[in-house]
């Protein structure tokens, strides 16, 4: 029964995607004030690609030239979109690479298990295909995570990492409840047709959320990561992060050897959407600074 609604949904949001004339460019909760992109980054035919990652096409899109920054989107509902000012600035100055992670965008599900070291391989596959010069990545939330992982990793590749909204993940210290597509469609129902839309498997949409959720809420990410990065960490923090409180962040900057933290006052999760200002100008600095 569940998986009967779950294709009714899926039927029904692609029928009014049909329907409409909206170019897909969305992130989930945008308001109509919100200051974006007019690149539709995530979705942008132009100049869209994809290299095979194991078992996974992964769709990924290159702007701009220079040194190569690589730039990842939030877990669950992200999107290359919701990036897209940092995007915007980094390309006049950068090669900004722009991947969409497994079961986002344009980028197949797969079959392997969810993983950090799944992530950090399907990334490290669409740097390789791009460059093979050490780089700058930029990640927020679960792209973050990802960044810690492949600088761990690869640390010979990671020059830096500027980290927003991801610090400290022991099981148990915080639950991220389980969520269904209907449930995401009841909140933003445009960033849900548009989604279904991009996605290769949207068959497959509900038992990834499903997945992915559980593997956060399990996942931890301490001490033996963070001590073992070797280049510079920007941790920046929304003072009000209720998915990365701020003392994980705090912790997580206090368990990195080359570390420096940027607190912005009165910002959720997604600080650089609330004051992108405060978050760029902690940003740019630091990209600047000599290793």
């Amino acid at each position: 029964m569940k998986r009967l609604l779950l294709l009714s949904l899926i039927s029904l949001l692609l029928c009014l995607e049909a329907e409409s004339a909206e170019t897909i460019v969305h992130y989930f909760g945008q308001t109509d004030s919100d200051v974006v992109s007019s690149t539709p980054y995530g979705s942008n035919d132009a100049v869209g690609r994809y290299v095979q990652a194991d078992d996974a096409k992964i769709y990924y899109e290159v702007y701009g030239e220079g040194a190569p920054i690589l730039v990842l989107h939030g877990g669950g509902v992200g999107c290359s979109y919701e990036m897209g000012r940092f995007i915007d600035l980094l390309s006049e100055k950068y090669m900004v690479v722009v991947p969409s992670t497994r079961g986002q965008g344009k980028s197949e599900i797969g079959t392997a298990p969810i993983t950090y070291e799944q992530k950090a391989n399907d990334m490290m596959a669409v740097v390789n295909a791009t460059t093979q010069r050490p780089l700058v990545i930029l990640g927020f939330s679960d792209g973050a995570y990802t960044a810690y992982k492949i600088a761990s990793t690869y640390p010979e590749r990671v020059k830096k990492i500027v980290a927003i909204g991801a610090g400290e993940n022991i099981p148990g210290l915080r639950k991220i409840p389980q969520s269904s597509l209907e449930d995401f469609a009841r909140i933003d129902p445009r960033f849900v047709r548009e989604k279904l839309a991009l996605c290769p498997e949207p068959e497959k949409l509900q038992d990834f959320l499903d997945r992915y959720f559980e593997f956060f809420n399990n996942e931890r990410i301490s001490k033996e990561l963070f001590g073992s990065l070797q280049c510079p960490v920007l941790f920046i923090a929304g003072e009000l992060d209720q998915n990365a409180p701020l003392d994980t962040v705090i912790n997580a900057y206090k368990m990195t050897p080359c570390a420096q933290l940027a607190i912005i006052a009165n910002a959720p999760h997604q600080a650089f959407i609330t004051n992108f200002d405060a978050v760029w100008d902690n940003i740019a600095p630091f990209l600047e600074q000599d290793k």
